[in-house]
């Protein structure tokens, strides 16, 4: 059995529905907010990836590593800032982050 395109995008499209998902069910806690961007990221990565393979044209990929490298320092900055509230809060909480004074 070979993958075809709609295997691809049927795939991307459950992985931008369960980030969806997880952003708007668990408000809440903000580390499960910025593990569900960035599946939303990895969906849409899976996208580009698809099409460039099924149009044999290298720029999808290429805006890949693009957006791994935005997502790399998304991920590492949002990480800092979960360390700081954590340490001044002791909570992961969302509505913490209003109280933050810097």
């Amino acid at each position: 059995m070979s993958l075809t395109l709609n295997h691809y995008l049927i795939f991307s499209t459950l992985l931008f529905m369960v980030s969806l998902g997880g952003i708007f069910a668990n408000r809440r806690n903000i580390l499960v907010v910025l593990m569900s961007l960035e599946l939303l990221l990895l969906s849409v990565n899976t996208n580009f990836i698809a099409f460039s393979k099924f149009i044999g044209d290298v720029d999808g990929q290429v805006f890949v590593f693009f957006i791994l490298t935005v997502a790399a320092a998304e991920a590492a900055i949002g990480l800092a800032i979960l360390v700081m509230l954590y340490r001044n809060k002791k909570s992961l909480d969302v509505d913490d982050i209003n109280e933050l004074e810097g």
